[in-house]
């Protein structure tokens, strides 16, 4: 294929070794993109009618009409699923989620009861792999469950997530913590991310595992591509 029929900007995989870019939401049928939202109409939907507490035809209905309002209507950038799911992949992100929570909950329960013992907390600032909005969300949320660490502030252009860090007394308790944040990020990648976003992460894994760096050093691995969210 030749670079005009690829269209400007795209790369060649066999010669640059560099992923093409996914299609932007402007390149996608409008089947396509309802297609991709219909999980987030849905949740939406639900989510309405848990608030309302009761199920009927005017109350699904005036659901639907306010959840595609809120996605069509509002400033923000429509947000596109990937339209990939990894089933095992999300069961391996759910079964690890509640056992952080679980083994977090019992450490911050025994800190706050131990006698003496004096809390020494910290900001600190991780570099995420992807740019994905979408991505970043569910990072921050994910790492906001579990207790010790609250999300605090997003750099969105340069894809850092600052966080309060509970219990870190040392530089090994600081690169826990990011390992913590990057570790979560993968596994939300891998489970629910584009075809590219998963092959970019592995690729940076192998990367490190190479050059024998920690895991909470990293880098940007994406084209930092706003257009698309998923």
């Amino acid at each position: 294929m030749t670079d005009a029929a690829r269209g400007p900007g795209a790369t060649d995989p066999a010669t640059t070794g560099t992923p093409t870019p996914p299609r932007r939401p402007e390149d996608l049928s409008r089947w396509q993109v309802v297609w991709r939202q219909l999980p987030l109409l849905a949740a939406l939907v639900a989510l309405w009618v848990f608030l309302w507490d009761h199920v009927d035809v005017l109350t699904v209905t005036t659901g639907v009409i306010l959840a595609i309002v809120v996605t069509r209507a509002l400033y923000l950038p429509p947000v596109l699923l990937s339209g990939r799911f990894n089933p095992w992949r999300g069961l391996l992100l759910g079964l690890v989620m509640i056992y952080d929570v679980a083994v977090a909950s019992i450490q911050v329960a025994a800190r706050a009861v131990w006698p003496g013992w004096r809390p020494m907390n910290a900001i600190i600032a991780v570099q995420l792999l992807t740019r994905s909005d979408l991505v970043t969300t569910l990072t921050a949320e994910a790492i906001t469950v579990v207790p010790g660490t609250v999300v605090v502030d997003i750099d969105r252009e340069r894809g850092l997530l600052y966080l309060h860090a509970f219990g870190t007394r040392t530089e090994a308790d600081l690169d826990k913590a990011r390992a913590h944040v990057l570790a979560t990020e993968e596994r939300i990648v891998l489970a629910i991310g584009t075809h590219e976003q998963a092959e970019a992460v592995r690729e940076a894994r192998r990367q490190r595992k190479r050059q024998g760096r920690p895991s909470s050093e990293t880098e940007p691995v994406e084209l930092p591509d706003r257009r698309d969210d998923a």
